[in-house]
């Protein structure tokens, strides 16, 4: 389940106060539960997929997300699979870490693990949001934010875009104090 840490040390864990603390971004944050079928647990518990593995948990997965992202003509979708087992991991994560916007919806559902996206609020305060598998996710473009993985070091999230160029980041140079 989610929570919110304030730059001032403030935990949050009710939907509504999160919310709350949310809106002014913009950032729309839901629950979305994966269907537990054997076939999706199966994908879910194993640490890394091939590409077809990937590929048929998107398609055991597309029919739940589906009302959470066709209003929003998010048609290009891909899962990213992280986990501590990964040579280079810490590498791969950097540009993710950087105070940065988009120019399309950053939309994530996380179907295992976890992670922090961080935001920079209106009037700079800085907050962190850990998500947990079932939260699902939309960062508007042109929110300042940045995203690491817990001490947990693994999660697999379902990405969906409107453009096909998919995560194109613009880097703000914001120094991160969170």
């Amino acid at each position: 389940m989610a929570r919110i840490t304030l730059e001032h040390g403030e935990q949050l864990a009710d939907p509504q106060a999160m919310a709350a603390v949310l809106a002014p971004l913009g950032v729309r944050l839901e629950r979305c539960v994966p269907s537990p079928t054997p076939a999706v647990a199966e994908l879910l518990e194993r640490p890394q997929l091939d590409e077809a593995e990937k590929e048929r948990l998107l398609t055991l997965l597309d029919p739940v997300i589906a009302p959470l992202v066709e209003p929003d003509g998010l048609h290009t979708r891909d899962i990213v699979v992280l986990h501590r087992g990964i040579e280079g991991l810490d590498g791969i994560l950097v540009p993710f870490a950087r105070a940065h916007r988009h120019d399309d919806h950053e939309t994530r559902w996380i179907v295992d693990g976890e992670g922090v996206f961080g935001f920079v609020r209106p009037g700079g305060e800085q907050m962190m949001l850990t998500v947990t598998a079932g939260d699902f996710i939309q960062v508007p473009a042109g929110v300042e934010h940045w995203f690491v993985l817990t001490e947990a070091r693994r999660i697999k999230a379902v990405r969906h875009f409107t453009d096909k160029a998919g995560w194109v980041p613009r880097y703000t140079g914001t120094p991160l104090r969170m």
